[in-house]
């Protein structure tokens, strides 16, 4: 575990505080253990660190999928500029915010009849995935009797390295293959909807600063040829995001200010002088909200098998899948964790943290250097703010779905 993590939440006689409370007490607020807890503060201020880097006519988006809480995305909702949403639910817990609907997008492939019904209803933006998605929509507003706002969401023709997740580039279920695009958008300008502009995306979880900028040029650069086909002004562009956060030791944190002073020249001598109405967006997910939260769980049983100590907690892979290495990592490697309880104690063993389910997958910490740790205490998975709950299969074995508190 390193110093850094624990410093960001803060403790107080030995105990994590999330949120200025202690962790112990907080479980007995919440009723017991496990839980996810995310710290209003830390949401706050990682927000106005990214404030602090984009230039001035860049706005900020919040993709709403790395952590749906409702309270989470009321709290986020009054300081970013925009909402991104992937489902019905999602939208409806946008909706429920200050943000006006034209400041919310609807993203995702696989889009029914019912759910862009929905999203022209509410007057959203939707980000069409598809030539069959095109069709559909101009179905529903003309039934409707509404106009629907859309930008078309771009599979670019070109990819991005050292992102842990790739959403563009190459073959793709997500977006329309920008060389199709032009067609499309020939084909949206003899019906009844308004085309404000684009969104374009590669890849998620990038800590390379350089390789980001790259692909934030290639982004405009593509927006900027795409633009030419477009039967109107462009008055949106969602160049997306990708920024990572460090999930084991060897990671390094990003480095926001080349991003940032390469934004400000893309902004300067390309997306301005050609594309004067758009609104320039970047939109993030893990990165507002994945340091911000905590998954703690509490050890039900401490046990050694053939010389290995084991810590049983009653939390595990179906609440937390990412930290058991179940959600896209190739080479499993442990999040940070600590003994919640017992945080200034030195490590003086190895142990093994495993969840309460019947398979050798459960596994939230694998040989991790921890104090000694007994039945009750709180073991804590850090980096679980964002692709938490919702991104593990909880009906996995029937066990009850955690608590989330923001404090």
């Amino acid at each position: 575990m390193t110093s850094p993590t624990i410093a960001a939440f803060g403790r107080t006689s030995s105990r994590l505080t999330v949120g200025g409370v202690p962790v112990d007490r907080l479980a007995e607020r919440v009723g017991g253990t496990p839980f996810f807890a995310y710290d209003r503060r830390l949401l706050t201020e990682r927000v106005a660190l990214v404030r602090s880097t984009l230039p001035a006519g860049v706005e900020l988006g919040y993709a709403v999928k790395a952590n749906p809480m409702p309270a989470v995305v009321q709290h986020l909702s009054g300081l970013v500029d925009a909402l991104d949403v992937a489902s019905a639910l999602e939208m409806r817990t946008a909706l429920d915010t200050p943000l006006p609907a034209d400041r919310i997008s609807f993203a995702g492939p696989g889009k029914t009849a019912a759910e862009l019904t929905q999203a022209v209803a509410a007057g959203v933006t939707i980000e069409l995935e598809s030539e069959t998605e095109a069709a559909r929509l101009v179905a529903v507003g003309d039934r409707l009797g509404i106009r629907p706002q859309v930008a078309v969401r771009v599979n670019p023709d070109f990819s991005i390295k050292g992102s842990g997740m790739r959403m563009g580039g190459g073959p793709q279920q997500f977006g329309v293959d920008a060389e199709r695009v032009p067609a499309l958008l020939k084909e949206l300008a003899h019906v009844d909807v308004d085309v404000l502009g684009f969104h374009i995306f590669a890849g998620s979880q990038n800590l390379r600063a350089d390789i980001l900028c790259a692909a934030q040029r290639n982004t405009v650069d593509l927006a900027l040829r795409l633009a030419a086909y477009a039967p109107a002004p462009v008055r949106y562009l969602n160049i997306g995001g990708g920024f990572g956060i460090p999930y084991f030791e060897r990671d390094v944190p990003l480095d926001l200010a080349p991003i940032g002073e390469n934004l400000a020249a893309l902004l300067t001598d390309s997306v301005r002088p050609n594309l004067p109405d758009a609104r320039v967006v970047v939109e993030l997910g893990r990165f507002l909200v994945g340091e911000c939260g905590v998954y703690v769980t509490r050890v039900v049983d401490r046990k050694e098998s053939r010389g290995r100590v084991f810590l049983v907690v009653d939390g595990g892979l179906h609440h937390q899948l990412a930290a058991s290495g179940n959600f896209g990592q190739v080479i499993r490697r442990n999040y940070p964790i600590a003994i919640g309880n017992r945080i200034d104690e030195e490590p003086t063993e190895t142990a093994t943290v495993v969840g309460c389910l019947c398979t050798p997958l459960d596994l939230l910490g694998d040989n991790v250097s921890l104090p000694a740790a007994e039945v009750d205490d709180l073991v804590v998975v850090f980096q679980a703010g964002a692709y938490g709950l919702t991104a593990s299969p909880t009906a996995f074995l029937s066990h009850p779905v955690p608590a989330e508190v923001l404090v």
